[in-house]
């Protein structure tokens, strides 16, 4: 009789065992099909590359504009490495 038991108590585990994984991968899944659709943070940055990309025409054309934009550019990325490192 106890033989029974464990042998259905074991069953019991191996089936939430297995139906755990499986929520596991749908949450997997569900959580990358929301990163890919989520599309909040994507004006910032489409107008952060235009204003990088109308910063560097500028200097191309204009040469002595190049240093300041050289150095703004290098404002920046003392500012987000400093961010990157604190958070």
């Amino acid at each position: 009789m106890g033989n029974t038991y464990r042998n259905e108590f074991e069953s019991r585990r191996k089936l939430l065992k297995e139906e755990n994984y499986k929520m596991k991968q749908i949450f997997r899944v569900l959580w990358k099909v929301r990163v890919w659709t989520d599309t909040r943070g994507q004006d910032l940055i489409e107008y952060a590359l235009m204003a990088g990309f109308v910063a560097v025409a500028a200097g191309a054309v204009m040469p002595g504009v190049a240093s300041s934009i050289s150095t703004i550019f290098s404002k920046v990325a003392s500012v987000m490495s400093s961010a990157a490192t604190t958070s």
